[in-house]
């Protein structure tokens, strides 16, 4: 069975929201229970992709599905594979960690693709192209032990759509220790301050102050589209996304937030 595998490029801001409050933030985004990491679960990336294919010469209803019948696809979470960090060197760095990339490297074998490097890093270390010295991601200093693995910039970029991204993914790539990355995780998504306005003063609302968090743009996630039976579709939405090459996941649309760049990835099985 087919399976379509892509990038998404966070062009903007994205709020795919828990539902719940989490401490001080009233809409914190969606987070696995388990590593804290944030994530777009697969009804939401179903939904979206649903809604821009409507209308475009798809059969929606047998490609999604509907409320009494299931799909023909196979539509998974949307997982991170990159998050920009801010860092004193560059204007950010983009961050990940040995169990994000085994999770890539399993996708990728499950659709029988070619797999990426996934390397070991000790805690308060990171790997980057500088040659020694000291990182600064947020306020945490880290010590530079060596570069990535040969290659895995580059297999990383075939999931970034914009081809200037691409060139300077190798300079500002850094691999962290799983438990050094989670507190970026958890901790380093921007949380913006949002009001509702009296509509005769044009002045706050009492009580209508609300914190949002977000996923902030260039955070790179990686999504498998696959199929129920053989020649289900998967491709056809490859090449209707291929031809689009945006999509709008998630809340806030109307503020101009949850814009993605897709880039499908190249090639077959192997």
């Amino acid at each position: 069975m087919g399976v379509e595998i892509f990038g998404l490029l966070a062009e903007t801001f994205v709020h795919v929201g828990a539902g719940q409050s989490a401490d001080a933030i009233d809409l914190p985004v969606m987070r696995e229970r388990t590593t804290e990491y944030p994530f777009i679960p697969g009804s939401s990336m179903k939904g979206a992709l649903r809604d821009a294919a409507n209308g475009n010469g798809l059969d929606v209803d047998r490609l999604f599905g509907k409320q009494e019948n299931a799909g023909a696809l196979l539509i998974g979470d949307a997982r991170l594979v990159l998050l920009p960090v801010r860092s004193l060197s560059s204007p950010y760095r983009w961050v990940s960690c040995p169990l994000l990339l085994e999770r890539l490297d399993r996708d990728l074998r499950r659709a029988g693709r070619a797999g990426v490097a996934v390397p070991g890093v000790e805690e308060g270390k990171a790997l980057a192209i500088e040659g020694g010295g000291d990182l600064y991601l947020e306020e945490r200093q880290f010590e530079i032990a060596s570069p990535p693995p040969d290659g895995l910039a580059a297999a990383l970029a075939s999931l970034v759509a914009h081809a200037s991204a691409r060139e300077r993914l190798a300079r500002q790539l850094v691999i962290l220790h799983d438990d050094d990355f989670a507190w970026f995780a958890r901790y380093a998504l921007p949380v913006h301050a949002r009001n509702a306005l009296d509509e005769e003063r044009k002045t706050t609302k009492p009580g209508a102050l609300w914190y949002e968090e977000a996923m902030p743009p260039d955070t790179l996630l990686s999504l498998l589209v696959g199929e129920r039976s053989e020649g289900a579709g998967a491709s056809q939405v490859a090449g209707f996304l291929e031809e689009r090459r945006y999509l709008q996941v998630g809340g806030n649309e109307t503020v101009g937030q949850g814009w993605f760049a897709v880039q499908r990835l190249a090639g077959g099985p192997t």
